[in-house]
């Protein structure tokens, strides 16, 4: 017993890698495929902060996290032109959803555009829950407001924020019978849990698009886990996530591939 105890104090510590990362990779639970497999190959220890893609980007530029994978790419773009992230490097999509409760309030299912069905839903001061978090879905969500003529929305009965990830927003949602927007890959994930149904998707605006940057000064590995996101491998596992429970990829893998975003 006193030689395993020795063993394991004296046993070297495998480096950490710090990954910030949005909240809809840790609960569609494709880091929980993705990463074993990594940590495996390499003998690095990757911790993860999910949290939004605002947050998590600013955790990159202060220095707080070595990796980032992130679905907002104005936000990227920005940080990385203004030299606080190196390599940003396209790894996989999917899209948005409005979804809603099957009543359906508002009147949009079936709309063709996600702006005229925000500028409805507004119209009708229908309940709507936004994550309010900074993360990429609620910078797409702001964004889409403003063309809908409805920038800010009000917070008041109709209009909420639940501060919290997309699946803790699913629930509010579901639970108040409101619309919101979340990633496929979210709410497939939870689907079984929830009352809500899609009611808008296709719109080229619901695009969403994951980059993974290491941060400047990052520690060593930093590179190697971004390196492993976009490998043959990690690209064949997201092919792969969610089509045995689903019947479809959660995740498409883009690496490799024309980057216009």
């Amino acid at each position: 017993m006193l030689t395993l105890l020795l063993a394991l104090l004296v046993a070297p510590q495998r480096p950490e890698i710090l990954l910030a990362t949005t909240t809809s990779t840790r609960d569609a639970g494709l880091l929980d495929s993705l990463l074993p497999l990594f940590e495996s190959k390499s003998g690095y220890k990757v911790k993860v902060v999910a949290v939004g893609s605002g947050q998590a980007l600013e955790m990159g530029r202060r220095g707080d996290a070595d990796v980032v994978l992130t679905h907002a790419p104005e936000a990227e773009r920005a940080l990385a032109d203004s030299g606080y992230f190196v390599r940003r490097q396209l790894v996989m999509h999917n899209d948005f959803l409005l979804v809603g409760a099957a009543a359906d309030p508002a009147g949009v299912r079936g709309y063709g555009s996600a702006v005229a069905a925000l500028r409805r839903i507004a119209d009708k001061s229908a309940p709507f829950v936004s994550r309010g978090d900074r993360s990429g879905t609620h910078m797409l969500e702001q964004k889409l407001w403003k063309p809908a003529g409805v920038s800010p929305p009000p917070h008041g009965e109709w209009y909420i924020e639940s501060g919290q990830g997309m699946a803790a927003t699913l629930q509010m949602a579901d639970q108040k019978r409101a619309y919101t927007l979340t990633d496929r890959a979210t709410y497939l994930a939870w689907r079984e849990k929830l009352q809500l149904v899609p009611l808008v998707e296709g719109d080229t605006l619901l695009y969403n698009v994951y980059h993974v940057m290491e941060a400047r000064g990052a520690r060593e590995g930093a590179r190697a886990l971004a390196d492993f996101l976009i490998s043959p491998e990690a690209q064949a596992l997201i092919a792969r996530f969610g089509t045995a429970r689903f019947g479809q990829p959660l995740f498409i893998p883009d690496a490799g591939k024309l980057d216009r975003w």
